[in-house]
């Protein structure tokens, strides 16, 4: 079976695909290096090699080339993706979906990249093959389309929906018993004890809503210090050692004095424990540092943050099990939205690069605001006619 293999592109890892016989996927490695060329995150590189390891083994398991399918075998690997057949450990007699639809979508949307990009390269693909993955014109604008900028959109032929899935948040309460142990300020001796490493993450990403990946890559000199003005952290698009990479593009967040005065602590922290002797380009050093293994104030893992939160919701119970560092993003756009927010100013604080997608995630937020007053409706009107002599009833 085709599997993906890792190998570095100078000091970053990349992923290519290798079919059963061991050998590299010509087609495919083209395809991933034009991704590499244009930009995509060593993640998503990642994302679609495995997508297009699992198509391989499906055409070599049929006896098919790529450029020979129909659209039956497009229904037929997404059941197989469904039903995870490409893992030999565990067979059932009766085939039931194990994989999460948000997985197959992704699972097809690197294929249909991988044939939208072999067609743009004029390889000779079937006209109906090519349609299907070329998409087809539809009139169909969504709200606020005007002020997306992009170009006419097509709609794919061969796709999967989700079902509405909720939005998870955060309660107050958990989130501060979180930050509290995580660091506390002991007043009587005027420091903190604890990681305060990990208080300031929480503290970010629960009042700015960044993705992960974002705040981890972010830089000292990243950090604009309030003085005079409210302070701003600038989410920057540059490499990084681990493959972490702004996903929406550069960006800048204003946040409050509070996290600002954090952040100062933070940084005379990481000094006591001498990051200023260490660190020798202080402006080019990671906020979130390794301070307790090697290398030394080198960039932090994503994976080591997942490990930490687990480690800390089998000790705090107010914490939901199911708790990744997103659901400071969820929370922080449903707070936004529920106090008020206009939607793009939403749209633009967390990256989104279409207000559509802010929409499509939080839509569920007003609609709720709504059903909500419509059920204090006669309350409202209440107010209205009381006192008034002239009304009928």
């Amino acid at each position: 079976m085709a599997t993906t293999q890792r190998v570095m592109d100078g000091d970053t890892p990349t992923w290519t695909v290798v079919d059963q016989q061991f050998s590299v996927v010509e087609s495919v490695e083209s395809y991933l290096e034009f991704g590499r060329q244009s930009g995509f995150s060593p993640n998503t590189i990642k994302a679609y090699a495995r997508g297009l390891a699992q198509w391989w083994t499906y055409l070599e398991q049929h006896a098919k080339r790529w450029d020979a399918v129909s659209i039956r075998d497009f229904g037929n690997f997404l059941a197989a993706v469904r039903t995870n057949e490409f893992d030999p450990t565990i067979r059932s007699l009766v085939a039931e979906p194990v994989v999460s639809e948000s997985t197959v979508q992704l699972r097809l949307r690197a294929v249909m990249s991988f044939y939208r990009y072999q067609a743009g390269c004029g390889h000779h693909v079937a006209p109906f093959l090519y349609d299907q993955v070329r998409g087809r014109n539809t009139r169909y604008l969504s709200f606020l389309e005007h002020v997306a900028r992009r170009g006419p959109r097509r709609r794919a032929a061969v796709r999967v929906r989700q079902p509405r899935r909720e939005i998870p948040v955060l309660a107050p309460h958990a989130i501060v018993k979180l930050l509290d142990a995580e660091a506390t300020y002991v007043q009587t001796l005027g420091e903190w004890r604890g990681d305060l490493r990990y208080r300031l993450l929480w503290s970010l990403l629960a009042e700015t809503g960044m993705r992960l990946g974002e705040a981890l890559a972010l830089q000292h000199q990243d950090w604009g210090i309030g003085r005079s003005s409210t302070a701003t952290i600038y989410v920057a698009d540059r490499r990084h050692p681990h493959g972490l990479a702004a996903k929406s593009g550069c960006r800048r967040v204003h946040v409050g004095s509070r996290l600002d005065r954090l952040y100062a602590d933070y940084v005379w922290w990481l000094c006591d424990r001498g990051g200023d002797a260490a660190i020798v380009n202080w402006d080019e050093g990671y906020i979130f540092c390794n301070t307790m293994r090697e290398p030394l104030y080198g960039a932090l893992r994503p994976e080591a943050v997942y490990s930490h939160l687990r480690s800390v919701k089998r000790r705090l119970p107010e914490l939901p099990p199911g708790m990744t560092p997103h659901w400071f993003r969820h929370t922080h756009a449903t707070a936004l939205l529920l106090a008020g927010t206009p939607l793009h100013v939403v749209s633009r604080r967390l990256g989104h690069q279409s207000i559509q997608t802010t929409i499509n995630t939080y839509g569920h937020v007003t609609e709720d605001a709504e059903l909500e007053a419509l059920a204090n409706w006669r309350e409202v009107v209440a107010g209205w006619t009381e006192g008034n002599h002239d009304d009928p009833r």
